[in-house]
C-alpha cells in the first residue's frame, strides 16, 4: 500500500504546488549531465465541484506516427473510441481493426512483431551502455529523498533514461528471494488478468531491450527468443513462461500495470509482479480501479482523486517520471503483507536495538506509459542503506532529525518510524552537531531539503569510492 499511496501523493503534488519557503543550505548549481532533472510543474485544476464523472472521451497522446513500418495514415480519436480494444480482451484473438487508446490497431501491433524499437515508439531514448558496471561491487545510487518542509518542495522529476532499471550488488540475493516468495505466495505476488497479454509482453520486451543495451556484459538476447543471463549463468526461452515470470527470474524490480477501461476512461490494476509490498499484496489490489485502490487514504476522494485520474488519462509516453519514498527499518524486511509477523516489531521500542541494526529503506519508483498497449506501468525496488552511512553525508543527519522531530504526525505514523526512532534520533543529532563542528555544514544553518534532492553534496565521490572506482 505504501508505494500506491506515494504515487497518489506525488500526483497530487504535481497539481498542487506550494511556494518553497525554506532557505537552502547552498544555492542551486547549474545543471550538468550529471545533475538529476528538476521537478516538473503543472497548472492547478479547477474546483473539484466541477469534476466529470467519466474520462471516456479523453485519450492519451498517440505515438502511432513514430512507427515507421506501419501506414503513416492518421487515425482520429473518434475511430479509436468507436473501435476500442476492450481492456479485458486478449489482442491475439481480437479483430485487427480494434485500437488501443494510443492509436495502434491490433493489425499494427501484429505487423510490428516482437521487440520493435521502443525508444522510437515511446520517445524515451535507449540507455547508454554501462560496460564498467560490476554486479559484484555495484552500489545503488545513494538516494536521500527527505524533505523539509514536507509540503513545500516537490520531489517529482523526469525519468533519467539511463537509470530506469538499476542493478546492484544484491542482485543474486534478491532474484533468489523473489523467486522463493513467488513459489510460496503465488498470485499474492504475481498475477495477470485477461486482457493484459499485450501490456505484459510489451513491458517484458521493453525491460529486456533496456537491460541488454544498458548492461551488455550481463545480458544477451539471441534471435529475440533466448535470453542469456551472464550473471546467473543461465539461458531461458522467453516464450516458455509468462512475461511477468520472465521478469521475476531476471530483474529484481516490481511492476504494476494499470489499464484503461474503454467505457469510462478510468484505470484498473490488471497485472503485477510485486515482491516488496509493505502492508498489502497483489491479491488485495488486482482488478481494482485507481480510486478503489487508494480508498483507505484520508482525503483521497476530496483532494487527490481527480488529479490522479486526470494524470493517468493524459500521461504521454515520452513524459515518464521518477521519485523516491522512504522508511526506517530494523534489518531489511522486503515483503510484509498484512498480518506479517514483522509488523509486531513496529509496535515496540526494543531497548537492545543497536544503530547497526537500523536501515533506511528507499523505494525508488518510476511511472511511464507503454506506447503500444497504452498501459501505465509503475515500477519500484526497495533499497536498504545502513543508517550509520549518514554520518559523513553533509546535512543528511540534521535533515532527517528535523523530519522525525517536527514532521507531520500522521505522515510519521503512516511511515511507522516510532519503533526505531529512540535509537536513530539521538545518533542523528550527534552526527548533525559533529558535522557543524567539522565544517561540513555552516553553524546554525536552517535545515531544508537538500539542494539537489535526493542527492547530498559529494554523493558521487562517495558512491564511486564505495565501488572502488
Amino acid at each position: 500500500m505504501v508505494v500506491l499511496v506515494v504515487i497518489a501523493s506525488m500526483i497530487y503534488l504535481l497539481f498542487h504546488r506550494s511556494p518553497n519557503k525554506s532557505t537552502p543550505i547552498h544555492s542551486r548549481k547549474d545543471s550538468t549531465p550529471e545533475t538529476p532533472p528538476r521537478s516538473i510543474s503543472s497548472d492547478k485544476h479547477k474546483n473539484n465541484t466541477m469534476l466529470p464523472t467519466t474520462f471516456a472521451h479523453v485519450l492519451p497522446p498517440s505515438r502511432r506516427e513514430c512507427a515507421g513500418s506501419i501506414s503513416p495514415r492518421a487515425v482520429n480519436e473518434e475511430t479509436i473510441q468507436m473501435h476500442s480494444l476492450p481492456m479485458t480482451m486478449d489482442y491475439t484473438t481480437s479483430p485487427c481493426n480494434l485500437y488501443t487508446s494510443t492509436g495502434f490497431s491490433v493489425g499494427d501491433i501484429l505487423h510490428l512483431g516482437d521487440f520493435p524499437d521502443y525508444a522510437t515508439l515511446s520517445g524515451i531514448p535507449h540507455p547508454t551502455p554501462y560496460p564498467a558496471h560490476d554486479i559484484n561491487t555495484a552500489y545503488p545510487r545513494p538516494y536521500r529523498p527527505f524533505r523539509w518542509g514536507y509540503h513545500q518542495t516537490m520531489s517529482l522529476t523526469k525519468l533519467e533514461p539511463d537509470w530506469w532499471i538499476e542493478l546492484e550488488n544484491t542482485y543474486k540475493t534478491r532474484i533468489a528471494q523473489r523467486k522463493e516468495l513467488y513459489a510460496k505466495h503465488g498470485t499474492d505476488v504475481l498475477n495477470a488478468l485477461p486482457g493484459s497479454e499485450l501490456a505484459c509482453k510489451e513491458l517484458m520486451e521493453m525491460v529486456l531491450q533496456f537491460i541488454c543495451t544498458r548492461y551488455p556484459q550481463h545480458f544477451t538476447l539471441l534471435d529475440n527468443r533466448v535470453l542469456q543471463n551472464h550473471i546467473l549463468h543461465v539461458e531461458q526461452d522467453i516464450r516458455a513462461k509468462h512475461p511477468l515470470e520472465i521478469l521475476l527470474d531476471h530483474v529484481p524490480e516490481d511492476f504494476a500495470l494499470m489499464m484503461r477501461d474503454e467505457k469510462t476512461g478510468f484505470y484498473f490494476l490488471r497485472a503485477a509482479v510485486i515482491c516488496s509490498a509493505v502492508g498489502w499484496n497483489v491479491r488485495l489490489k488486482i482488478g481494482r480501479r485507481l480510486d478503489e485502490i487508494h480508498a483507505p487514504i484520508p482525503d483521497y476522494k476530496e483532494k487527490m482523486q481527480f488529479s490522479m485520474d486526470r494524470f493517468f488519462t493524459k500521461m504521454p509516453t515520452d513524459k515518464a517520471i521518477q521519485r523516491g519514498s522512504w522508511g526506517l527499518e530494523v534489518g531489511e524486511p522486503l515483503y510484509m503483507p498484512p498480518d506479517d509477523p514483522h509488523e509486531a516489531a513496529r509496535l515496540v521500542q526494543d531497548p537492545d536495538l543497536r544503530i547497526e541494526d537500523c536501515t533506511l529503506r528507499v523505494d525508488w519508483q518510476t511511472l511511464r506509459r507503454l506506447p503500444l498497449s497504452a498501459a501505465v506501468v509503475f515500477n519500484f525496488k526497495a533499497l536498504f542503506t545502513p543508517i550509520s552511512s549518514f554520518r559523513d553525508e553533509p546535512a543528511v543527519p540534521a535533515l532527517l532529525a528535523k523530519v522525525l522531530k517536527d514532521g507531520k504526525k500522521s505522515m510519521l505514523q503512516y511511515k511507522g518510524v516510532w519503533h526505531v526512532e529512540h535509537v536513530i534520533l539521538p545518533k542523528l543529532e550527534e552526527w548533525a552537531k559533529e558535522q557543524e563542528e567539522q565544517g561540513m555544514v555552516p553553524k546554525g544553518w536552517e535545515v531544508a531539503t537538500l539542494d539537489n534532492s535526493p542527492w547530498f553534496r559529494g554523493w558521487q565521490e562517495k558512491w564511486h569510492r564505495q565501488q572502488g572506482f
